[in-house]
């Protein structure tokens, strides 16, 4: 530590400004505390808008686009060749970034939230320090939200390989492009880059994509990957990848054989680990678990009662919309508010094409628990709105419990499933019922009225669809 360094005394430490530490930040402003926020990175908002989500999304969307106008001439609408100005492209996902993260500092600002950035690590309890700035912050309580890192390859393999980061920025897009590893990182922006010109061979260890999900909504996926991916391989792995002049030279184990390949580039999508290695977190008195995660009850705290935690760093799914309710359920804690994470659920989305999404008991969950449930299903072949589309590929279900009809869990594979899971969301958390979901009046014609529909289905089927009992 240098001598003469500056002393900053607040109620609330935020280590991280995230989706979970400038929520916290900004609503424990909007509570009368006193906050400082520590951000190592000179703009807001986290991996999830720098690096991940948002520039992610905005790619997607543009290769969505650019796909939309070839599928046209099914309608009778004729476009030329889509012409690809990487640089625009580019500069349109820099544009959207910048403007969204700006918008968050603009926000603490108008909060008065004092921002501190540099690198903080606890020296005690009540302390940290902020490398680069001869800075000490004094707190009375601190909510960790350091958020997560990209896993990287194993120590053997040295090769300068693209992460999700590096892959958003658009370097080039390469010939031929190797993926590593089949959950939804590697997916989304595997079929980005495919979309794009690139063409695709994807690695995964397990023995099926996106493990995370119900099998029956990543068959849609999967399709969709068959038909616009060079090769998948499943329980396979990368054991050596070495850079030569023309790219990288890749050997694979599949199949109990060894085979090698070459490629353009290399995208490692190998996970993400819990920033909490270098924090300093055992000189506040706190630990981790194997995995480096940090416990914390349903109020956030950890067990240094003053300090709590959010987000990436903490047990559960490692999502934006998560830690944001986390970050808000901490600081309301510490303002004397009886606050507690008690959601039911939280909804998953993957941004692939098309879209994933499912909240509440997956019906994988439910079948290895043994827990009896109903399930309805509804085509979007069968919707209106799909149809008059064009946008036909995929399913809505419920899992409702047999006796009560609560509903138990939804699903979703297909357009705007990402967007339509809230319903869902909102049904479990209040206790819906399936004649909740069907009684409730569906604009039309929407892709909502799959929701109704599919509860239709659970319960005694629907009118859209054939009763099996007269065919």
């Amino acid at each position: 530590m240098v001598v003469g360094e500056v002393i900053l005394e607040t109620d609330i430490a935020v280590l991280g400004g995230g989706p979970g530490g400038y929520t916290a930040a900004i609503h424990a402003a909007d509570l009368g505390k006193d906050v400082i926020l520590i951000e190592k990175s000179p703009d807001f908002g986290g991996v999830c808008l720098m690096e991940g989500c948002i520039p992610s999304k905005t790619l997607i969307n543009a290769v969505q686009i650019k796909e939309a106008t070839e599928a046209a001439s099914d309608m009778g609408l004729a476009f030329g060749p889509a012409a690809l100005d990487l640089d625009k492209l580019r500069d349109w996902i820099k544009t959207v970034v910048t403007s969204l993260s700006g918008g968050i500092g603009k926000l603490l600002e108008n909060r008065e939230v004092d921002v501190v950035h540099g690198t903080g690590r606890f020296l005690d309890d009540h302390r940290i320090y902020v490398e680069g700035t001869n800075t000490i912050v004094k707190f009375k309580h601190a909510v960790i939200a350091t958020g997560s890192r990209i896993n990287e390859l194993p120590g053997d393999i040295k090769a300068p390989v693209w992460t999700s980061k590096t892959a958003l920025t658009l370097p080039e897009i390469p010939g031929t492009l190797l993926v590593i590893g089949g959950g939804y990182i590697g997916l989304e922006i595997g079929q980005a880059y495919a979309g794009l010109g690139s063409r695709v061979t994807l690695v995964e260890f397990s023995h099926r994509l996106l493990a995370g999900a119900d099998p029956d909504l990543v068959k849609p996926v999967l399709k969709k990957c068959n038909d616009r991916f060079e090769n998948i391989y499943t329980e396979s792995r990368v054991t050596q990848i070495e850079q030569v002049e023309s790219g990288f030279y890749v050997t694979l184990e599949t199949a109990g054989k060894a085979l090698s390949l070459n490629f353009d580039q290399v995208l490692a999508a190998t996970g993400r680990l819990p920033n909490t290695d270098d924090i300093g977190l055992e000189l506040a008195g706190l630990s981790t678990d194997d995995k480096g995660l940090i416990s914390t009850d349903d109020t956030c705290r950890t067990s240094r009662k003053h300090i709590f935690a959010v987000g990436d760093v903490t047990q559960g799914p490692a999502l934006a919309h998560k830690a944001a309710r986390e970050g808000k359920v901490a600081v309301e804690v510490i303002a004397g508010k009886p606050s507690a994470f008690d959601n039911i659920t939280v909804p998953a989305v993957l941004f692939t094409h098309p879209e994933i999404a499912w909240t509440g008991m997956t019906e994988t969950a439910a079948k290895e628990k043994n827990i009896p449930y109903k399930k309805g299903v509804f085509p979007l072949t069968a919707l209106g709105r799909a149809k008059s589309t064009g946008k036909t590929t995929g399913f809505v279900k419920i899992l409702s419990d047999p006796e009560s009809e609560l509903i138990l869990g939804m699903g979703i594979v297909g357009e705007h499933a990402s967007e339509l899971i809230s319903e869902g969301n909102l049904a479990i958390e209040m206790g819906a019922c399936l004649e909740d979901l069907i009684v409730s009046i569906h604009p039309h014609p929407t892709f909502s009225e799959s929701i109704m529909e599919a509860a239709e289905m659970a319960k005694e089927g629907s009118v859209h669809l054939f009763n099996p009992k007269l065919s």
